[in-house]
């Protein structure tokens, strides 16, 4: 289903029902950066996804502006709060006729959501599930290294980096990094998975345990991940500094100091991290649980999972049973708990 957001870019929905009508309203998922919403569709047993809809919900899988099926563009956190998470929640209460929706949000996914929730942009969402990371990225003191320095030398010579090039690069800057892939990660022979992890942090891999990808998934992955800007890893940089995340275009919708004023929503948070992440640590979850957390005591939830990193607890064979568990819970969870 497609959607333009707030400043005209098309971008779409994509809604998944079973058999059956749903009986539990809308709940939007949300990919993160350099994929696309079918991330949550990893040829496992049963995905997150086929879980929501049998437990009875309206499933709608949403493709931003970081996706990998929209046209490439430079895209900032602040852009995606104030454009597209809006529009696409407006669009799922006109479509449903439901004037509340639950989100599940993935690492900048989930980074630009919430930011457009405290911010007062999505007062019909009263639940939002975040994994990874949210307002207050923390990274290793290694991979904060890394992008410090090559973050200003890349961005001299390309606008965008791409796990694909790992299929074939095409230019010196291609060849290059996927040349240092190669000579540098060992763990498998799939070099889109080894570019993954050049790209995203440090980790042998970064996004994933490979123990817990079977090896369809394994193989999956080489279309799943593209082309992701600078402009992304900029911004991100600028936040690592500050301790949490900075808009950086200047909308009044968004304060510079926004991610610390008391948060414009009602909405309930569940912070949840893979004890295992490599490319954000844990402890940038419960930062921000803390951090909302003095607003409202007892109202939120963190989880910290065990056995899992950054992606596997959404791709992972075993995680119809380790995590979608957790996350049906919290969703399911009665309202006067949350009051």
């Amino acid at each position: 289903m497609n959607f333009r957001a707030g400043d005209g870019k098309p971008l779409n929905l994509i809604r998944v029902r079973g058999a059956h009508a749903p009986v539990k309203g809308p709940v939007m998922l949300v990919h993160g950066a350099g994929v696309r919403a079918n991330i949550f569709r990893a040829p496992i047993p049963r995905t997150l996804v086929d879980t929501l809809v049998a437990d009875g919900y309206d499933v709608w899988l949403e493709n931003w502006r970081a996706s990998i099926d929209v046209a490439p563009n430079e895209w900032t956190f602040d852009q995606a709060a104030v454009h597209d998470h809006p529009k696409a929640i407006e669009t799922i209460v006109q479509k449903t006729g439901w004037n509340e929706v639950k989100a599940i949000v993935h690492c900048q996914g989930a980074t630009s959501f919430i930011l457009s929730a405290v911010a007062g942009l999505l007062p019909q969402v009263k639940l939002i599930i975040s994994n990874a990371v949210s307002l207050h990225p923390v990274m290793s003191r290694a991979t904060c290294l890394k992008l410090r320095q090559f973050v200003p030398l890349l961005s001299r010579w390309t606008s965008y980096l791409d796990p694909q090039w790992g299929l074939g690069p095409r230019g010196l800057i291609p060849q290059v990094l996927t040349l240092m892939a190669r000579a540098t990660h060992h763990e498998c022979d799939n070099t889109v998975c080894k570019m993954v992890s050049v790209i995203y942090g440090l980790g042998h891999p970064t996004l994933w345990s490979h123990e817990n990808l079977n090896p369809q998934t394994h193989e999956w992955v080489k279309h799943e991940f593209a082309q992701v800007p600078l402009s992304f890893f900029r911004q991100m940089l600028e936040s690592l500094r500050a301790g949490y995340t900075v808009p950086v275009e200047g909308y009044r919708e968004l304060p510079q100091d926004v991610a610390l004023r008391r948060p414009q929503t009602d909405a309930r948070f569940v912070f949840m991290a893979g004890r295992g992440n490599r490319c954000f640590l844990a402890e940038s979850q419960r930062r921000s649980y803390e951090a909302l957390s003095r607003y409202r005591r007892g109202y939120h939830s963190l989880h910290v999972v065990p056995g899992y990193g950054h992606l596997d607890v959404f791709m992972g064979k075993n995680a119809p049973w380790d995590v979608f568990p957790l996350i049906q819970a919290e969703l399911n969870r009665p309202i006067q708990e949350r009051s």
